[in-house]
């Protein structure tokens, strides 16, 4: 997934470094920010800040202090770059909650390292779910918000496991874990098919999962996943199970129920600016159109098209 790391410098110097350091690396992006627009860098939820205090015209303790108080930005790393090397000054920008401050001038090879070694801490501990490694709440939350602030258009895929807590009480939980890898691996395997470097794959928790996309065929996505999911799920049942084609489960009254083997839900939404006025109430549609998948028995897919607030 693409990393874009924002600059806040008065000056294109190390922009054009930094941007020579990681010419072979795409999944970097790099821009420059004057300090006058600061506001930009904290509307588009960048991956990394960096700050070069050299050429600011305001103090760079107020500026650190502006992104952590900012909501979306909060647990955005940032990296202050300085000549000034008194200590105290050095100790009251590490006070403002900074994961760096590096000296200058800058050492090519240690702002690279730093820089991938940074965001790589980053995604392992606090962007990725350990079960699965795709990207967490935080993550979703944040890709979600940066491409609705966009104004471009986009679609989130939703998907849910049905008849799941009757597969772990029947198989038990590490088996039921290998059933929500194999979703994992089923989503990531069609996402990637789709050749799109745009496209995001996040997991929420549990048997949920999002997808975010632009510009692809919704059906065919979903028509595929659904596909490989029920050829691959079966080898998760014992055969006398697939013959009959369900499981049978004892209530709390001690009655058995028949329930059918594990399927996948998905509730796709279109997303346009005009029609949502916050991520929340994209969460809201992207979960009632997922509910309607979910009454359809066997794995389904439902696709909510409207374009806005009246249809």
């Amino acid at each position: 997934m693409e990393q874009e790391i924002y600059l806040i410098d008065n000056d294109k110097e190390i922009i054009n470094k930094l941007t020579n350091i990681f010419k072979d690396e795409k999944m970097y992006k790099f821009t420059n920010v004057e300090t006058s627009n600061i506001d930009e860098v904290l509307k588009n939820i960048p991956s990394l800040i960096m700050i070069n205090e050299d050429t600011l015209d305001i103090d760079a303790s107020e500026i650190c202090k502006k992104i952590k108080e900012n909501e979306d930005n909060n647990i955005t790393p940032i990296i202050v770059l300085s000549s000034k090397i008194e200590h105290n000054h050095r100790i009251q920008i590490l006070k403002q909650g900074i994961l760096h401050y590096i000296k200058m001038p800058m050492d090519e090879e240690y702002i690279y390292y730093t820089i991938k070694n940074i965001l790589q801490l980053l995604y392992i501990n606090r962007r990725v779910s350990p079960l699965t490694g795709l990207p967490g709440n935080v993550q979703i939350q944040a890709e979600m918000k940066k491409r609705w602030l966009s104004k471009k258009r986009f679609a989130v895929f939703y998907f849910d496991l049905d008849n799941f807590k009757a597969y772990n009480d029947i198989y038990g939980f590490l088996k039921g874990d290998e059933v929500i890898k194999l979703t994992a691996k089923t989503i990531l395997r069609n996402v990637h098919r789709l050749g799109n470097d745009n496209s995001f794959v996040g997991h929420i928790g549990g048997d949920d999962f999002v997808v975010i996309v632009s510009d692809i065929d919704y059906d065919k996505l979903c028509q595929d996943i659904i596909s490989e999911f029920d050829n691959c799920i079966k080898n998760y049942f014992s055969d006398c199970d697939v013959e009959r084609g369900y499981i049978e489960v004892a209530n709390r009254r001690g009655v058995i129920e028949q329930f059918p083997l594990t399927a996948i839900s998905i509730g796709v939404v279109e997303v346009t600016h005009d029609r949502f006025n916050n991520i929340l109430e994209i969460g809201e549609a992207g979960a009632n159109v997922k509910h309607l998948a979910k009454t359809i028995q066997g794995s389904t897919y439902v696709v909510d098209r409207r374009k806005n607030k009246e249809d």
